[in-house]
Parts: structure tokens; sequence; C-alpha cells
């Protein structure tokens, strides 16, 4: 009998609906579920989903059933994938059309692989493991939960690794880290960090688990004090702590012996000296560290201030720096030996009121655990992770979103330049400012409210404060006469003693533990955020939101600005003070729930706009981000980070990890957001003097690079403190920082047809915006670790300036294709290296060879002028394609199918150009245009001229069109 089971091969489709058993496992459907009879602390059951021809969901729990659940990031599936289930002595093999996973009937193990049979993935031994984990009563806060509630598993899932793989995703950190091979990495929301549970491999397949708990790349555990990890010796080589000295800016010193460094978070921070001024202070901790084994450490550092890193009297940690009320974590590596005193010294000048230090150190794994596939999840009701596979990164990218939905055709003007600063205070500024643009002729589409135009004690009101915005809707009226668009910022919080905080309490929707604990904010008063996760509650935060603002103001406001949805009750608080800020929430503990605040609170605003007014494009920028955000026509910044070249530098490894997560918008702060004094001090004294101090200088060289930066990612926005940010604050217009800026705020306009056509395809065909080089260049493994040049769109290879002064950087071209200089024309051999030159007034961009780019007319405003006439220009060298995406621009009619596509070709072997015949159509459409084909190539390099370009003029009524170039 035995034997007979062994043979049977059997054939499932997904819609069928009868139930049959082989062996060890039950087919019902399109799932296949496998007891599994391992002993310890692994799975006692794995369900196995097809959910389509790439896509395999696993589930698996140490328990004897799976919980019933309902997904906050899955859409519902509708494919019915034909598959095969076949069984042999030893494994369970579940065949889609372009995956398989096979299951280990003995030990559970799952390996992955391709429609080839080429592997994917292999889980490690003991690959799944599971810990009971009860929620502790002081994360839970004010309210109740139910003992099903309190309770779940802590996971680990662990699948080995080659040597030559990549991973890519996790979100949006901070530590300039690029590829996460062998790297830790936590991941929970907070003010700049945006943790998405998604990871993508060089080896095109991704992984989505279905958690929203605090969850770790990497290592599993969390990370050490020092002394747990070393022997600690102080500067003279005593045993036990190192030490600290304590030197105010009156002289006076203190010294103590410090047995770790820990003063990260308002519950730590009473540990530094009593009484002393540490603002303006001088601090060094120094000592030996003695590892108990040789390893490689891996550290992170927590610091506000002014902070460097000394170890075996190396520089580590050059000087990094934050405000005092905003601290930051870097991350480094270092090889230490088993027995071995280390020199270690930290240098500190804390720069403002409470200011946050700390050193912690992980647990060091052997070398082959650090580099695997390593996902560890503090509380969920079970396993549960979809794989992906695909032929490419797009494909992979494209199965997350079939997961997690869509993302919507974002309104075109979100495109155009934005104009922000913290904040404008009146109604008066922000008109005035708009006009200031359009009669200097900026190019700028959106002006940005940020907070505090409500009266001072009544925050979360949605009311703006008469006094200062006398006529709300007349400041909208003036600001759409002048062609702008008008984004507004609206906080998940509220005052205890606003109406609309009163609202929500009496049905049981705020958080409560801020006010039971009298937690006041920076100016003074009382209050907490709403429940997010109730469905009640989001309705009631759209109804309110819409009747003060949306309806009140005859829908005049334009977009919303998501602030603080991490969600950020109280900054710098320890992780589990934040669980009890946060919760308990409607669907159960904040510790099982802490991660998706802004997705439920994004499709408060996004289902609430489209309720009351379903043909006009929603658009939301929220400070966090998860996955599914995407379907809520939701983009994210990178919060509020630091005016300092290390931030700028970390925006881009953050920005393409968080892009290569499968949400196509993200932006950040052009300029950064915190400002160091220096700058300040020098900025108020040219306003006294016109004295252009060095400080000044570098505020200048720093904006200008950051806005160059910025013209090539998906928003274009400039956002910041004092000093303001507008073109002419930053500098006089005969300055080469403001001709610079302004030389990419027009050629960003020039470029909207291009750019409108990438957000066309995110939705047509799941593309990413901004690429990092391996979703291109996959087969070129010298493009691995590069996270500080990237692909914009298929044409564009953009290389910023990090770095004070620097006039020239090193640039990789992939050794696939050709390059083309895109200010000269110049042709580069690909497969590369090269130093190229980077002045004060450009950054290098290269564009592909085998390129199409359409370039519009000078506008001043997203759709100021329809682009009759498209410079096209073609850089040959290889085939290439471009499909022309247009619509309306501004609604949903585009769900209806009115727009329109042109399929542009260019075929190298003969040196033809076919412009196809225009698909679709729409209100407005324009039925007759011109192409100004410009042809670049290595024989004939041409300069970028958009002013009056030497090409071949093509008249385009709509039909198929072919030329010889």
């Amino acid at each position: 009998m035995k034997s007979a089971k062994i043979l049977i091969s059997t054939i499932l489709l997904a819609c069928t609906t009868s139930i049959a058993t082989a062996a060890d496992f039950i087919k019902n459907g399109n799932v296949v579920t496998v007891n599994i009879n391992v002993n310890g602390n692994g799975a006692k059951l794995l369900r196995l989903q097809v959910v389509n021809d790439n896509i395999i969901r696993v589930e698996a729990t140490a328990e004897n059933q799976f919980p019933v659940k309902t997904s906050l990031i899955i859409v519902p599936q509708t494919a019915k994938p034909q598959f095969f289930v076949n069984e042999d002595r030893s494994v369970i093999k579940i065949k889609a059309k372009n995956v398989e996973a096979d299951i280990d009937k003995l030990s559970g193990r799952i390996t992955f692989f391709d429609s080839t049979g080429k592997l994917l993935l292999k889980e490690a031994v003991n690959g799944k493991t599971f810990k009971p984990y009860t929620v502790p009563q002081s994360n839970i806060g004010i309210g109740t939960l139910t003992d099903n509630q309190k309770k779940g598993w802590s996971w680990r899932a662990l699948f080995e690794s080659p040597s030559d793989e990549a991973f890519y995703g996790l979100g949006q950190h901070q530590s300039e880290e690029f590829n996460y091979k062998g790297k830790n990495e936590e991941l929970f929301q907070y003010n700049t960090k945006v943790s998405v549970p998604f990871v993508m491999s060089n080896k095109n397949y991704g992984l989505l688990w279905d958690s929203y708990s605090l969850c770790r790349w990497g290592n599993p555990d969390d990370y050490e004090q020092l002394n747990h990890a070393f022997r600690l010796y102080d500067k003279n080589g005593n045993p036990g702590n190192l030490t600290g000295i304590y030197t105010a800016a009156d002289g006076n010193q203190l010294l103590r012996g410090e047995d770790s460094l820990y003063f990260e978070n308002s519950s730590v921070i009473g540990n530094l000296p009593k009484g002393f001024p540490l603002n303006g202070s001088n601090v060094v901790y120094e000592g030996y560290l003695e590892a108990s084994q040789s390893s490689d450490y891996h550290f992170i550092l927590y610091y506000a201030g002014y902070t460097k890193v000394y170890i075996g009297g190396k520089e580590v940690v050059p000087e990094r720096w934050r405000t005092a009320w905003n601290p930051n974590a870097y991350k480094f590596v270092y090889h230490l030996d088993k027995g071995v005193k280390t020199q270690v010294r930290i240098e500190w000048q804390p720069d403002g009121g409470v200011s946050y230090c700390g050193l912690r150190v992980a647990k060091p794994m052997k070398d082959d655990e650090q580099n695997m596939l390593s996902i560890w999840s503090e509380m969920n009701r079970d396993m549960d992770y979809y794989f992906i596979a695909g032929n490419n990164m797009d494909q992979v990218i494209s199965g997350y979103r079939t997961l997690t939905g869509k993302a919507p055709v974002y309104p075109k003007w979100a495109l155009g330049f934005w104009q922000s600063r913290e904040r404008y205070k009146t109604s008066e500024e922000v008109e005035s400012t708009l006009s200031e643009f359009r009669k200097r002729h900026i190019p700028i589409d959106n002006i940005v409210q940020d907070w505090n135009y409500w009266k001072n004690d009544q925050w979360g009101s949605h009311q703006f404060d008469e006094t200062r915005y006398p006529n709300p809707e007349a400041m909208l009226d003036s600001v759409h006469a002048m062609h702008g668009k008008f984004m507004i910022s609206v906080w998940p919080k509220f005052y205890c003693n606003t109406e609309n905080y009163k609202e929500l309490d009496c049905n049981g929707w705020m958080y409560h533990q801020a006010v039971k604990d009298s937690i006041y904010d920076w100016l003074g008063y009382m209050g907490s955020f709403y429940d997010a996760y109730s469905a009640g509650a989001r309705k009631m935060f759209w109804k309110q939101m819409n009747e003060n603002m949306y309806k009140k103001y005859n829908c005049g406001i334009d977009s919303w600005w998501m602030d603080a949805s991490e969600p950020n009750v109280r900054d710098c608080t320890p992780i589990g003070y934040r669980k009890a800020l946060s919760g308990p929430t409607a669907l159960g503990s904040s510790t099982e729930y802490f991660n998706a605040y802004s997705l439920v609170n994004a499709d408060a605003i996004y289902n609430g706009q489209r309720s009351v007014q379903p043909n006009k494009r929603v658009f939301l920028l929220t400070r966090s981000g998860f996955a599914g955000e995407q379907r809520y026509s939701t983009a994210t910044w990178s919060g509020d980070i630091g005016t300092r070249w290390e931030d700028m530098r970390a925006q881009m490894t953050a920005g393409l990890n968080y892009s290569m997560c499968g949400l196509p918008f993200w932006g950040m702060d052009q300029g950064g957001f915190c400002v160091e004094n220096r700058y300040v001090a020098a900025q108020k004294l040219y306003d006294k003097t016109g004295i252009e101090n060095d400080d000044l200088k570098e505020w200048r060289e720093l904006q200008t690079r950051w806005n160059q930066f910025g013209c090539f990612i998906p928003l274009y926005r400039t956002h910041g403190q004092w000093p303001l940010r507008e073109l002419w604050n930053i500098a006089p217009d005969d300055h080469p920082a403001y001709k610079s800026i302004l030389y990419y705020d027009k050629l960003r306009y020039n470029l909207i047809p291009y750019l409108y056509s990438m957000t066309g395809w995110v939705n047509i065909k799941d593309y990413t915006m901004l690429r990092g080089l391996v979703m291109d260049f996959s087969n070129d493994a010298n493009v691995n670790n590069i996270g500080n040049q990237w692909m914009f769109g298929p044409a564009f290879m953009a290389c910023p300036v990090g770095y004070y002064k620097a006039r020239n950087r090193n640039v990789y071209f992939p050794k696939q294709c050709g390059w083309y200089d895109l200010y000269t024309g110049r042709y580069i051999s690909g497969g590369q290296n090269l130093i190229v030159d980077a002045p004060y007034e450009r950054i290098p961009i290269f564009v592909r060879e085998g390129s199409i780019i359409p370039f519009g007319p000078d506008m001043e405003w997203s759709d100021q002028k329809k682009p009759e006439l498209i410079n096209l220009y073609v850089y040959e060298g290889a085939d290439a394609d471009f499909l022309l995406y247009e619509d309306e621009g501004v609604n949903y009619n585009y769900e209806k199918g009115k727009y329109s596509t042109i399929d542009i070709k260019y075929i190298e072997s003969n040196k033809t150009l076919t412009i196809g015949k225009r698909n679709g159509s729409f209100d407005g459409m324009l039925n007759k245009r011109r192409f100004n084909v410009v042809v670049v190539s290595k024989d004939r390099q041409k300069s970028l001229n958009l002013v009056n370009p030497d090409g071949k003029m093509i008249k385009y009524t709509g039909n198929k069109i072919t030329i010889k170039l």
C-alpha cells in the first residue's frame, strides 16, 4: 500500500473544489496542506497556496491548525492557475507554470525552483523556528485585549544563500547601505525610517511576508550592550568600565566609569550625569574592548549632536550630526580578535537640549549564517510569506503589486516642482511665495502648507487660525488662479480639548496612554492619536477632514500631507513604550500591528476623498510607508533628515531600496530638514552684512547638489527648517547655486512627457521609475553594490555628487551597452570605471545607448502647454522603444479607458524609427502634433539643445510613420 502511494502523481487544477488525500498531504483547490512530524520548535503544519503562475504562498504553524485571519496588505486574488502536485518517497513537488516548490516530507524544508528547474531559494536546516509570545502588560497600553489577542508566535525563517547573491528592499533606512547581503536591519517605523516586509534578490525572486510586527533582517537578536558582548577596560587598562570624560563649556570636567553606552531614549537618558550641562560640552568615552571570540562585529551607533567613533586607532565613523530632538542610527562593522584588547574612543558633542547617544553591538553569528536570508518577526498568528518568481526584477515587482494592489496613475502635477518650508505661517506667506515664483518665471506646481496653521491649542481641529488665515477659500482660489496646487499637512493627532478628539474618543477610537501619562508635546499641550485600525474611526477621521476642510472649501485642497503616520505619538521613546502609546488597536495589540499604521491611515483618506469626489485624483504624501500603500495613491518622503552631506548620500540608498520594495513614488526634503547652527548663523550674517562666509558657501553648494539630485527621482520637492528654501532665499540670481537649481527645475519640466509616461507605465505594467542598476544590469556583478548612481527610467543614469567641493566623481558604466553624456553627446564605452567631471553647476547624467527620450516644451507648470512639439532624442547603438502615455492628468477617466499610447521604436540594424499608430483617446487629446527627431550617435555627437535642436521634423496625425535616420 505504501509503495502504491509513492507512485501516485496527481494533477491539481486551482479551480477544483474536491479534496484529495495522498500520503502526508491534503489537496483542496489551489491549496496543499502538509503534516510535518518534526520535534522541537519547528512547524507542525505547512500550507502552500498557488496564487498564480509565478507566486506561491507559504504558511507554517506550530499549532495543530491554522488561524483564521484577514490580511491588511494582500488584495483579493482571482487567478486560477493550473499546477501539478507530485509525490515521491521523500518530496512533495508543487509545480506551477513558472515556479516550483519542493517540500521535504521528513523535515518540511522547502526549496524553490524556476520553470527550468534552476534553484532559486532553499530553506536552511531548521529553517522554520517558532517561539510562543505573550504581549507584556506594559506594552498593551490603556485598554483590554482578549487572551487570544495577547498571544502569538515569534518566528524565524532562514534560507541558504550563495556568495554571489545580493538583496534589496526592506524599506527606507539611513545607514548608506544598498545591498543587504550579510547585514542586519531592524524593521520598525520611525521618523526617517520606513520598514517594508519585502526583499528582492538579484536571482530574480522576492519574498513578501505578511507580518505587521517588529521584524529583523539578518541577526534575529536585539543589539547588546557593550558590557554583555565584550570585557571592558577603562583608558588606563583597568577592567570593568570605559572611561567617560565630560567637559562642560566652562571647562569644568567630570570623570566616571561607564559600563555601557546606552543613552538612547527617554527611559535611559536619565543615566547621563545628573545636573551636568551637556549642551555645548565635549564628551569622550574611551577604553578597550576585549572580544571573547574572533569575528566581524556589527555595531549600531545612535547619535544626536556631533559624533565620531574610533576603534583600534582608526576612524570608523567620521563626524556625523543630528539635531538633539531627532537622533539617527548608523551601522558599521569592525573585526575584533579573541582576547585582544582593542582601543575604542567615542567623541560626542551634544548640540541642543536633551541629547542622545548610544553604541551597541550585535551578538556575532558565523559567517555562513550571517550571509543567509534571515527574517525574524516578533508576533504573529503564524508564519506567512509569498514567494514571487520572475525572469527579471521588474516581473518580481509586478508580482508584488499583484498581491498588494496596483498603483493608480498619479496626477501629472505631482511630477513638477514642489515648494515647502517649515513653515508658512499665514495665507499671505503662501500666496506671496507662489507669486514670487511666477514673477521670476521659476517653474513650480505645488505649494505645501506644513503644520500649525490651526490655533495653537487646536491641533486636530482641521481648522485654520482665522487671525493668520482670514479667508482660506480665497487663499486656495488665489493659488489656483496662479496655476498652482495646494497640499496641506494633516496629522492623525488630536489635542484633548478639540471637538474632533471628543467625537472620536466617545466611540473608543483614541489611544489613551499619552493622556494617562500626562504627556505634553513641544508646544505644551496634551493629546494623542486616533486608532486608524478601526474602520469606523477611519470613516470619522475623513468625515472630520471633509467637513472642516475639503467640502468646506469646495474641494479646493489638491493633496494631503500625512505627517507622523508611524505613528509618532512621542519622539525618542523605547519601542516597548511606543507600543503602549499606540494601542491597543481595534484589531489587536500594537505589538502585532506595530508597522502598518500608515497603510490603514492612507486607506481613510484615499477612499474618503473618492467617496465624495470620485473623479478627482487623490494624492497623499506620508512620512511612513508599508507594503500595499501604493494602491492608495500614496507616496513617501524620507522624514526629518539632517542637512549634512552624509544625510544626502544616505537618501540615495534609502530611496533606491524603498523603490525596489515595489512602492513607486518616493521623495525627500531636498536640502535636508534639520539645520546645523553654523548654517543658521551664516545666513543671519549674510542677511545683516551681505558676506558669504565659508559656512554659507557650503550651505549653498549643499542645496545645489541636493536639488540636482532631486531632479532625478520621482518626487521633486524642497523642504526644511530655516534658512528658507525658496530659490531666491538660497542665493541671489547671479549666483551659480541659483543658476544651477533653476537649470534643473526647467529641465524637469522639459521631461514631463518622459516622466508622465513612466507614471502611466507604473499603472499599466507595474513599472519602477527609480531603479537600482542591478534591475537593468543584473548579469553585471559590478553593479550589485552601487547605490550612488541609478537608472531613472529606461534612459537616464543619474550620478549625483555627495561630497563638498567635489568637482569630479567615479562612475561605473555597465558593460551591457555604451553610454552618452547627456550634456555633450560624447560616447563612452560600457564596462569601465571612469573619473568624470562634475562642475558646481552640473551633476553627471548619462543616457543609455538604445534610448528614446521625448522632451517637451519649456513650462512654468505641468499643464501650461500641450506638448504639440516633442523634441524626440534618439540615442543610437542598440534597438530602442518608448511608449508615450497621455491622459487628462487630473481625473480617473483613464480607469474607463480614456488615455492614449504611442509606441515609438528604433531599429539599429536598418536605422529606422517607427512612430506607431496612436491607440486610444481622451478629451482634449492632441490629434495633430510634431516630432522633431534628433539623432545622437558615436559619429554624430550632439549637445543637448532644447531651444532650437537640429533634427528631422515629422508631422503626426495618429497614423503609423516610419522614417530612415
